[in-house]
C-alpha cells in the first residue's frame, strides 16, 4: 500500500479513468457556458432570431454535462427535448412535413406505442391495489379527476387564450396519470404500490372520464365530440396496454430484449411528438409562449400542493401523501397531445401538453430530490404498507 494512504488527513486518490471522466464532463460544461455566452452576444448584436444554432448546443452540451452528477443526470433527457424543442422553433419547416407526407400522422402510432411499452411493465396484479389500499386508490383518482380539471378550467378562463389553446389547458388537466409518476414516486420515497395502482386506474378510466370532462369544462370553449374522444382514448391507451399485459404475460420471457427497448422506444415517442407539436404551433407559441409556460406550471405546481393537502385532509400517512401530490400534479402528456390530433387540433389544444410534459418532469424530479433527502418518519402504517410491498 502507498504511504501516503497513511497520513492523516490524506484521501485516496481518485482512479485514474474516474479523474478523467470528470474532466470530460467539466469541458463539457465549460463548452454549454461558452455556447451560452455566445447566444447571449449573438442575440444582442443580430436578434434572438440568428442564434438557433448557438442555443441548441447549449441544451445539448449542457444535457450532457448533467450526466456527470449524480445529483443532475436525471435532467439530462429533458434537456434533451428542450434542445429538440428549440429546434423545431427554429427549424419548422424540418418537422412539419417531409415528402408530402405530414409528421402529425406519426403522433397516435407512437402513443400506441408507448402505450403498448407501458401495458408490458403491467400486470393484473397491478390493480390488486384498488383491494388492498382503496381508501388510497379512491382519494387518488378521485382527487385527480376533479383537483387538475378544475385547476385547468380555472387558468383556461383567466389565460385570455383563444378558445382551442384554452381548452388544452382543461385538456391536461383532464388527462390521467403518466408513468413518469411511478418513477418519481420510487425517487421521492412514496409509496410506490400506490403510485402504481393508481395510475393503472385512471389510466384504465380515460375513456370515461375524460371525455366527459371535457365536454363538461372544455365544451364552454370548444365543441367538444363526447363519444369520438371516447374511441380515439381506447385505441390509443385501452388496446395498446391491454395487448401489453397480454404480452408481458405469456412472451415477454421470451423476447426480454422487449424491456430494455420499449422505455427508449417511449423516450424516443415522447421527443418526436412534442417536436412535431412545436413545429406545427410554432407562430402560437412564440406569441403566447411565456404566458402558456407559467400557466402550465401553476397547473403543475398547484396540482402537487393540492394533492399532498388531499391526503393530509384524509389523514394518510406521509408517504402516502407524497403519492397523492405526485399522482395528481403529474399527467399523461403524450395522451392528451394525442387526443389533440384525434380532433384535429393539433396546433392550438395540443400545445399546453406539449409545454406540460418537460415542465412536469423538471419539476417532479426537483420534488423527489428534496423528497429524497428529507427524512420520513416511519408510522405504524407506513411499516405495514412497506412491509406489503416486499412481500407483494
Amino acid at each position: 500500500m502507498p504511504l501516503w494512504k497513511n497520513v492523516p488527513g490524506n484521501k485516496p486518490r481518485p482512479k485514474f479513468k474516474q479523474l478523467k471522466s470528470i474532466n470530460i464532463y467539466k469541458g463539457v460544461a465549460g463548452i454549454a457556458v461558452l455556447c451560452l455566452l455566445g447566444a447571449a452576444w449573438w442575440a444582442f448584436q443580430e436578434g434572438i432570431g440568428h442564434a438557433g444554432p448557438v442555443v441548441i448546443a447549449f441544451f445539448v452540451m449542457l444535457s450532457l454535462a448533467s450526466r456527470g452528477s449524480e445529483l443532475t443526470k436525471g435532467f439530462s433527457y429533458t434537456l434533451i427535448i428542450f434542445a429538440a424543442v428549440t429546434t423545431a422553433l427554429y427549424y419548422p419547416q424540418y418537422f412539419v412535413q417531409v415528402n408530402g407526407f405530414k409528421l402529425a400522422g406519426l403522433i397516435t402510432p407512437l402513443i400506441q406505442l408507448i402505450m403498448f411499452g407501458m401495458g408490458t411493465s403491467m400486470s393484473i396484479g397491478d390493480f390488486a391495489g384498488v383491494i388492498k389500499m382503496p381508501k388510497g386508490v379512491f382519494i387518488g383518482v378521485g382527487s385527480h379527476f376533479i383537483i387538475m380539471p378544475l385547476l385547468g378550467f380555472t387558468l383556461a378562463k383567466l389565460s385570455g387564450f383563444p378558445p382551442e389553446i384554452a381548452a388544452g389547458i382543461i385538456l391536461i388537466g383532464c388527462s390521467p396519470n403518466g408513468m413518469a409518476s411511478n418513477v418519481i414516486s420510487y425517487l421521492a420515497k412514496a409509496n410506490l404500490a400506490l403510485s402504481i395502482t393508481i395510475t393503472a386506474v385512471s389510466t384504465m378510466l380515460a375513456p370515461f372520464f375524460t371525455p366527459l370532462l371535457m365536454k363538461l369544462l372544455g365544451g364552454t370553449f370548444i365543441k367538444i365530440d363526447m363519444l369520438s374522444m371516447m374511441w380515439d382514448i381506447t385505441k390509443m391507451v385501452i388496446i395498446p396496454i391491454g395487448a401489453g399485459i397480454v404480452f408481458n404475460k405469456y412472451l415477454l420471457k421470451k423476447a426480454s430484449w422487449v424491456e430494455t427497448l420499449m422505455p427508449l422506444v417511449s423516450m424516443f415517442g415522447i421527443a418526436a411528438i412534442i417536436v412535431v407539436i412545436t413545429a406545427a404551433g410554432r407562430d402560437s407559441l412564440l406569441h403566447i409562449g411565456f404566458l402558456l409556460v407559467l400557466l402550465v406550471l401553476i397547473h403543475n405546481l398547484t396540482g402537487y400542493t393540492l394533492g399532498y393537502w388531499a391526503g393530509r385532509l384524509f389523514k394518510m400517512p406521509e408517504r402516502d401523501c407524497r403519492t397523492m401530490a405526485i399522482e395528481v400534479g403529474m399527467q399523461n402528456g403524450g395522451l392528451a397531445s394525442g387526443i389533440a390530433k384525434g380532433m384535429g387540433k393539433i396546433a392550438t389544444v395540443g400545445l399546453a401538453p406539449a409545454v406540460f410534459g418537460p415542465l412536469m418532469n423538471i419539476t417532479g424530479s426537483l420534488l423527489a430530490n428534496y423528497w429524497h433527502r428529507k427524512p420520513l418518519k416511519v408510522e405504524e402504517h407506513d411499516s405495514s404498507v412497506l412491509k406489503g410491498e416486499l412481500t407483494r
